[in-house]
């Protein structure tokens, strides 16, 4: 069964409803930080990548072709690759930014996709990241842990229970105080290596 997460209208349809008021702000905090050379991992339907200033040299990666169909209409001039995040094709030190929104929860081995996204980015570069994450109280965290094989399945691979900054953490970088911003589940933040 796919989840929706694989149904780009359906995924669209739902991002709408979210993005009405706070998402849709820290998406333009997201691209709008980006600089240099630019990767988003997951760009899903594309609904980050109008975001990005003009002549922005972005690449974006996602593994599903029909979430690239829709991202190629939204963004017809930027370089779509199908690929994991587990396995990028590019360089060592190929990117200034490299971006994630709501990806690091759906990826398949979180830890191997952190070293691939520190690995493409360059030594000075920054990882700009929109998540969600694990509660923070015990009693939200074990609803979440209860939750997940369900919501897992019908998402399509969102785990809500990750515990995402601190895997970044754990991946080799260090989250900047700059910038962040934590809301409920959500979180919004920049990283350098360390």
């Amino acid at each position: 069964m796919r989840g929706f997460e694989q149904i780009p209208w359906l995924y669209d349809a739902s991002m709408a409803l979210f993005e009405r008021g706070r998402l849709s702000r820290w998406r333009d905090w997201l691209a709008g930080g980006a600089r240099g050379r630019v990767l988003e991992i997951g760009g899903g339907t594309g609904r980050n990548l109008p975001r990005y200033a003009p002549g922005t040299a972005l690449v974006a990666v996602d593994p599903n072709p029909e979430n690239l169909g829709r991202a190629r209409r939204r963004a017809p001039d930027v370089p779509l690759v199908q690929a994991r995040a587990e396995a990028l094709p590019f360089r060592d030190g190929a990117f200034d930014t490299v971006v994630t929104s709501l990806v690091l929860c759906s990826v398949d081995d979180p830890p191997r996709a952190l070293a691939e996204l520190r690995r493409v980015l360059a030594p000075a570069g920054s990882l700009r990241a929109l998540e969600h994450v694990r509660a923070r109280g015990a009693a939200w965290g074990r609803l979440q842990d209860a939750l997940q094989p369900a919501w897992t399945a019908i998402t399509g691979g969102c785990h809500p229970n990750r515990d995402t900054e601190a895997a970044v953490e754990a991946a080799g970088f260090r989250v900047q105080e700059e910038g962040r911003r934590a809301r409920g589940l959500m979180r919004r933040f920049s990283a350098v290596k360390r």
